[in-house]
């Protein structure tokens, strides 16, 4: 509905950047969640519920949560750091002596973290994700082509042509949108060395927030991650050459887990139905 509504109706974002951004709304989401979860069964009491967080989530974020969540209907309502959500979704033995690390690439935030026995050792997380690709997009073709494109235009781009290296091949895709000179509909053809141009900062962001991880990374469970590298998740995970830019960047080794988009939440499942009750908050 982006883009396509009428003025007398405003189209919300209840989470954004990975926290609550509207609280009211967040509520009747949630709401609606536990309701078409539940629908055809009987439950003898109120859901338990389990989150995921960011890892630099405040106290006053995690309570936003929490409060959102029970008054959605919630029993009880626990929370999960992400990197550790993501790490047992990639398939990560995170309650081993043995150090692993998952960077995993979401829409609202990139969550790095070093895991071992079972809890983060070293840890990072910054606002910026797929949402932030989309958006370097529209700016990016809006400054140098004065043309104004819409969200659901810059992931279609991201989706097609988007690279976090240069290709070979140049790819292209048609973007339509508003003349910021002329006022009119105009379309344009934007080629995959563009996007890659506009991408240089954010995909810089997430190599320094990498960097800064490793620097401090404790020196036995660095030498883990040298023989082993690091697992990427997250749907921007699938971003072309994004393994391979990460890889030059680090000197490690980079795997791409196994549907990386739903890593967060089948590993959110897994701990409900396996951790001891002291790995969530």
């Amino acid at each position: 509905m982006l883009g396509r509504l009428p003025q007398n109706i405003e189209a919300i974002t209840p989470i954004r950047g990975g926290v609550i951004s509207d609280f009211s709304a967040s509520e009747q989401m949630i709401r609606q969640f536990v309701h078409h979860a539940c629908k055809g069964r009987w439950l003898p009491n109120a859901p338990r519920i389990t989150v995921t967080v960011p890892g630099d989530a405040t106290q006053v974020e995690r309570r936003a949560f929490k409060e959102a969540i029970q008054g959605a209907g919630a029993s009880h309502v626990a929370l999960l750091a992400k990197p550790l959500a993501a790490a047992l979704g990639a398939g990560l033995a995170i309650s081993d002596a043995t150090g692993c690390m998952v960077v995993d690439i979401g829409a609202g935030t990139t969550e790095i973290g070093v895991i071992a026995l079972g809890c983060v050792v070293r840890g990072a997380s910054a606002r910026v994700g797929g949402d932030t690709l989309d958006q370097a997009i529209v700016n990016y073709v809006r400054r140098t082509h004065g043309l104004l494109i819409g969200e659901h235009t810059a992931q279609r781009v991201k989706l097609e042509i988007g690279c976090a290296l240069p290709l070979r091949d140049d790819l292209f895709a048609e973007v339509t949108g508003r003349s910021l000179a002329e006022g009119t509909p105009r379309t344009m053809t934007l080629s995959s060395q563009e996007v890659y141009e506009a991408f240089v900062e954010p995909l810089g962001q997430i190599v320094s927030l990498l960097r800064r991880v490793l620097e401090s990374t404790p020196p036995e469970l660095a030498a883990d991650i040298a023989d082993r590298g690091f697992m990427l998740t997250g749907g921007s995970a699938m971003l072309r050459g994004l393994d391979q830019r990460l890889r030059e960047e680090t000197g490690l080794a980079v795997a791409v887990a196994e549907q990386p988009m739903t890593c967060v939440i089948r590993g959110t499942g897994f701990a409900i139905e396996t951790l001891d009750p002291d790995f969530f908050a």
